[in-house]
């Protein structure tokens, strides 16, 4: 396996070729030191002495004898890679028999293996012959689509040497030939690429008769098989190493073959017939056929001329004993050997669409049988029946219109001049609405309704609602007649209106097309009105107040060109944007609707839930009220008013918005400032340690007796070195001093308590890892008035601190260290015991030792 040496290696000879012919010799070479690309030098010998021949790297290498043929191209080297030629030979004589050396000079560091090789060649003579069994060389055939034709080949050798034969017939329809089958040299039948499935039924055969014939037999020939064929044979030899190799070819054209295709086509191209009338098509079978057949024709109909005979619909057939299919309104007839008429009776619009015809030729066999040999499908025909149209013209008015709103309006659509109408004939309406722009704007047309041929209404999305409450009525006054009321007209019924009848024609299997649409002249439905005018006032009853009175203000409403109004009365309120309850600034507190039914809004202090009221004082006139006020309530009030007007139906509807001017509620009071912060002695604490944190509030300003001041306090805290987290609420207090802390995932616990009228302690129980990160406390204050009613303060925040949480490593180790010292030194002492007593009775051995005389030792010298 580590032995490594040059190897220069040539074919196993001896190799047999055949005069005339070219030869290739390999050469290669393999386990090489030096660069990757070799040379080689080839030698040949009939006896004993070489000759040179040719060389990669010396040109002047090359003999005085073989300087010729080497100049003249007939002797080369050709590379096929770094480490390998081929010695090429054109037109080898049986002068060039002998022996052939192939040498590589040496780029080795050391020499090992073998430097050339020899191989033994030995041209025979050409034996092989190859021709037509007919003498000549390409015989004409004309075949009609269908047929079966047989061709001869005939191949013989005489080679002095065991040869085989390998025959192939090919076929040459382009630039190129291309197999269809083959006899191979082994004896195996090999099928050209895309004659596999023909050759596995059948269709194509190849036999071998007497005289070294090989028949190429073709059945079903297609337009596909028309081209020249030829014969092409090959010479092989076994070689020494038992592969085969190919040592000459010839080829002779046999016959040149052109298919007459059968065709199917229908006579006319695209037809366009009126209503009622006839289709007439006919189908006709192009083909030169002379023998006995006979013609399969079917007719079939798609809607679209890309759907296939699976999708199409077979209207009428007629098999190769002229046996046509029955139906009533359709009729195939044979006109002559090779043309099928098709012929529809009453056509209908719905026989608009594709047609064509597909057709198929049978032949007799000769037990009797009948065989199908092509079948094609003609290219579609387009048939368009052109409806017959009625004729008649559409008139709409307008038998009422309103002059002010709710009033009714009704829309009348009559059919006039109709002629040429009939039995299978009805007519439908579908009415439109445009709205009308003072400017150019392209405004769609809106469907309201519109009925199907059985005249169902089916409502459109602008009216479906209100065709469901009754409000829009569709009739049909009489046969020509159709009418619109609109029971109650509002501004955004004001526009254009118009009506389309359609015609609908009955079909042979009853069902209705809609053959026309006439649409009428536009009616437009409009009034003057006088726009709407609302105002709003409101006043302020009480001038001055303080926190804990009531306020109270009321609303005073006005309006023009309004019929009988009513009103619902919406109480806002705009707050400063330091307000965390509501960042947006305005607030919905109380509403009154038209009806006098109260509803709170966003009024959420379910401690004063009685505490606002609204009230209808008179028609136009409301009042507002709110008891107990707090200092959060400061800020802007103001009354937003919807007038509502009647409408059909007895439904209200909105006219108009207004907004009142605000009032103002500021509490101007001198009352005590507060500030929080946060404090604890140990900040940083170990695991299982409990954690004091003090939330300290401090006055500024009047003095309060501690029984006229509470606070709400709440602890939250944020779990990251920085405040870059949502808080998370541990723990609050409220003024009554009840208690609510969250829900905790670990084994801490916290308590909460007042330890002073201005301090509050949280404490964390058993600190865990995840107690630590800035902690603090917002404080709420309530103060009582002088009335006795409790204010509310704004929310105070206090600086957080941050909380850090250790490990004990003496107190975590403590314990383990004590067990493991314990366990070692029992175990030490265990085994010093068990060793002395296994040393002291188990294994005690008496050795006697004989007694050494004392010598001196020798010198070094004596070694």
């Amino acid at each position: 396996a580590f032995c490594r040496g040059r190897i220069v290696r040539v074919p196993k000879g001896p190799l047999i070729r055949v005069v005339g012919t070219e030869v290739a010799i390999p050469c290669s070479v393999s386990d090489y030191d030096g660069p990757s690309e070799q040379n080689f030098d080839w030698e040949f010998s009939r006896e004993t002495d070489f000759v040179r021949i040719v060389s990669t790297w010396d040109s002047t290498f090359t003999s005085e004898e073989y300087q010729k043929r080497v100049g003249r191209g007939d002797i080369k080297l050709r590379r096929s890679s770094n480490d390998a030629v081929e010695l090429v030979i054109r037109n080898i004589q049986p002068a060039d028999q002998g022996r052939y050396k192939c040498s590589t000079p040496s780029t080795d560091a050391t020499v090992q293996g073998n430097y050339d090789a020899e191989v033994q060649v030995k041209v025979i003579s050409d034996g092989l012959s190859v021709s037509s069994s007919k003498g000549h060389s390409s015989t004409p055939l004309r075949l009609s689509e269908g047929d079966s034709f047989r061709l001869h080949c005939s191949a013989v050798t005489t080679s002095p040497e065991h040869t085989h034969l390998h025959v192939t017939w090919q076929i040459k329809s382009g630039s190129a030939w291309q197999d269809i089958l083959s006899l191979t040299h082994e004896g195996k039948f090999q099928p050209g690429a895309g004659y596999e499935e023909r050759y596995r039924n059948g269709d194509i055969r190849l036999d071998t008769g007497a005289n070294d014939t090989y028949r190429l037999s073709v059945s079903q020939a297609s337009s596909a098989d028309g081209g020249a064929y030829r014969c092409l044979v090959s010479e092989w030899v076994r070689g020494a190493d038992g592969s085969w190799q190919r040592i000459q070819e010839k080829s002779v054209e046999i016959a040149s073959v052109s298919i007459q295709q059968t065709d199917v086509v229908i006579s006319t191209s695209n037809v366009s017939v009126t209503e009622r009338d006839s289709l007439d098509l006919t189908c006709n079978i192009t083909t030169d056929r002379s023998g006995i057949f006979q013609a399969e024709v079917m007719w079939f109909f798609s809607a679209s001329p890309d759907d296939t005979l699976s999708d199409a619909q077979l209207l009428l057939s007629m098999d190769r004993d002229s046996v046509v299919s029955d139906s009533t309104l359709i009729s195939l007839s044979h006109v002559d050997r090779n043309s099928y008429r098709l012929l529809v009776r009453d056509v209908d619009v719905e026989d608009s669409g594709y047609y064509f015809c597909e057709a198929a030729i049978w032949v007799p066999l000769h037990n009797g049988s009948w065989h199908k040999v092509v079948e094609r499908t003609s290219a579609p025909v387009s048939v368009v029946v052109t409806a017959l149209e009625p004729d008649y013209d559409v008139f709409l008015n307008a038998s009422k219109t309103p002059k002010f709103s709710d009033d009714p309006t009704e829309l009348n659509c009559r059919i006039t001049n109709a002629q040429d109408t009939e039995a299978n004939l009805r007519f439908t309406v579908s009415w439109y609405y445009r709205q009308r722009l003072p400017s150019d704007d392209v405004v769609t047309d809106e469907l309201l309704a519109t009925m199907d041929a059985d005249w169902t209404l089916l409502p459109g999305d602008r009216s479906r609602e209100r065709i469901q409450n009754g409000e829009i009525i569709f009739s049909k006054r009489s046969v020509n007649t159709f009418s619109l009321r609109i029971q109650w007209t509002s501004e955004s019924d004001r526009g254009d209106y118009f009506c389309v009848i359609s015609a609908w024609s009955r079909h042979r299997n009853n069902s209705w097309v809609k053959s026309k649409d006439v649409t009428s002249a536009p009616v437009n439905i409009f009034w003057a009105t006088q726009d709407y005018t609302l105002t709003v006032e409101a006043v302020k009853l009480k001038p001055f107040f303080v926190a804990g009175h009531t306020f109270e203000m009321t609303c005073k409403v006005s309006s023009k060109n309004i019929k009988t109004p009513r009103y619902s009365v919406l109480i806002t309120a705009e707050k400063p944007l330091t307000d965390q309850s509501n960042p947006n600034g305005t607030t919905r507190i109380i509403s009154l609707n038209q009806d006098s039914v109260v509803r709170l809004e966003d009024w959420t202090d379910q401690t004063r839930v009685d505490g606002v009221v609204l009230e209808k004082v008179q028609e136009n006139e409301f009042r507002y009220r709110m008891y107990q006020t707090q200092i959060s309530d400061a800020g802007l009030y103001r009354c937003v008013v919807t007038a509502w007007s009647p409408g059909g139906g007895g439904m209200w509807r909105e006219a108009v918005n207004g907004l009142s001017n605000p009032i103002q509620i500021d509490f101007q009071t001198s009352g005590p400032m507060f500030n929080v912060s946060v404090h604890s002695d140990s900040p940083t604490i170990y695991q299982g340690e409990v954690a004091d944190l003090l939330c300290i509030v401090t006055m500024e300003g009047m003095a309060l007796e501690p029984d006229d001041v509470s606070f709400d306090v709440s602890w939250f805290a944020v779990r990251s070195f920085a405040l870059d987290r949502e808080p998370i609420l541990l723990a609050s207090l409220d003024r009554r001093g009840i208690v609510m802390q969250s829900r905790r995932n670990g084994s801490s616990d916290i308590s909460l308590e007042r330890i002073s009228p201005l301090e509050f302690r949280l404490r964390v129980h058993g600190c865990e890892d995840h107690d630590f990160g800035n902690h603090y406390c917002v404080v709420t204050p309530w103060v009582r008035s002088a009335t006795g009613v409790w204010q509310r303060e704004p929310d105070i925040k206090a600086k957080p601190i941050f909380l850090s949480v250790k490990m004990d490593v003496l107190n975590a180790f403590k314990y383990p260290l004590l067990i493991g010292i314990g366990l070692a030194t029992v175990i030490g002492l265990l085994s010093c015991l068990i060793g002395y007593c296994s040393s002291r009775w188990c294994c005690k051995k008496e050795v006697q030792e004989t007694r050494r005389e004392r010598r001196r030792l020798m010198s070094m010298e004596m070694d």
